[in-house]
Parts: structure tokens; sequence; C-alpha cells
């Protein structure tokens, strides 16, 4: 008797969990195609042009599942540029220069050449949207590190110059990722060999 109702029970609370991951991974799928459908309206109309209603329509849901699963519009901003920085960091997982600059015309490749949505968001909004501005700030932050790794690899760890090289090729690459909106990928390379200058000088 004992044995059979603890049976029941686990199968009970199986069922139970069975059912509470089903409505998470709908959930996850919800949030996932609302993040992919904002993102591309963002970059390609940018934030303060893309109303709540283009949005609904563009992810195929209510305002009322939206305003569920992101909240307002800020929330949605600050949800789009989380994911992306997840997913360009994930893509600067190198450990050469050679490599960063890879990774980055194929980002430009792949994304399209539209300027860094991070500064777009945050001179649209004028860096007065708190939220906002932390997303940009950090992510910039995150990269400007992955760089610095980076560079201390290619010169010496202890390099006497090397935080004032990482920000010389820093500002190549933001100035790279502005010119190929209407360069396109050649901007890319035009600041690896810039940089290569750079590091060769550094070495020396």
């Amino acid at each position: 008797m004992r044995k059979d109702i603890d049976r029941i029970g686990n199968a009970y609370r199986k069922t139970i969990d069975d059912v509470k991951r089903s409505f998470y991974i709908f959930d996850m799928n919800i949030k996932t195609k609302l993040l992919t459908a904002a993102e591309q309206l963002f970059d390609q109309h940018g934030f303060m042009a893309t109303s709540m209603d283009r949005l609904t329509a563009a992810a195929d849901m209510s305002s009322r599942t939206l305003y569920k699963h992101i909240g307002g519009k800020t929330g949605l901003v600050t949800a789009v540029l989380t994911a992306r920085d997840e997913r360009f960091m994930q893509k600067i997982n190198v450990n050469s220069l050679d490599e960063l600059f890879n990774a980055l015309a194929e980002w430009v490749r792949d994304e399209g050449a539209r300027g860094c949505l991070f500064l777009r968001a945050y001179g649209e909004t004028g860096g007065n949207t708190p939220e906002i501005a932390e997303v940009v700030l950090d992510h910039k932050a995150a990269f400007r590190n992955r760089l610095d790794e980076i560079v201390r690899s290619e010169v010496g760890l202890h390099h006497a110059n090397v935080s004032a090289l990482v920000d010389q090729i820093l500002i190549l690459i933001e100035g790279a990722t502005s010119v190929s909106v209407y360069q396109g990928e050649g901007a890319i390379s035009a600041a690896r060999d810039a940089a290569a200058v750079l590091i060769t000088q550094a070495r020396s």
C-alpha cells in the first residue's frame, strides 16, 4: 500500500515537473522570438522609430504577451542589448589580434554593417536612461577588457605602454565599425592593417 502511494506521488511530482518544464520552454521560445524580432527592427529602423505596435506585429504576438515577458520598451531594449552582448562576446572569444579581426569581419558580414547597436542605443536615448546606459557601458568595458587581454598576449603582459596601445586599437575598431556603414567589411581590413603597424612598433 505504501509503495503504491509513493509510486503515485512520484508520478504526480514528475507530471508537475514536466508541465513546469513545458511552460518554461514555451516562455523561453516566446522571449527568444520577441528578442529576435525586436533586434532586427531596432537595427534596421532605430529604437525610437520602432513602435510597440510594430514590434508586436513583427513578433506575431499581443501587446499583453510582450509586456508579460519583457515589460515596457526600456526593458525590451535592455533585453535585446544584453542578448546581443552575450552573442558578441562569444564571437570574440579568441586568442590573437588577427583572430579578433577575423571575428569582427565575420560579425559585420553576418550581422550587417549598420554601426554599433550599443552606441546607437546610447545616442538615441542621450545616455539618460539608466538601464540602457548601464548595459551599453558594461558591454564597452567588457570589450575593452577582452581587447586588453589579447593585446597583452601580443606584446607582453607588462609592456610599458600597453594601456595606451589598447585604447589606440579600440578606437581603430570603433571607427571601423562606423565606417563599415558605407565601406562595408573593407573598413575592418583597414583597421586590421593599422593595428598591425601599432603592434609591430610596440614590439620593436
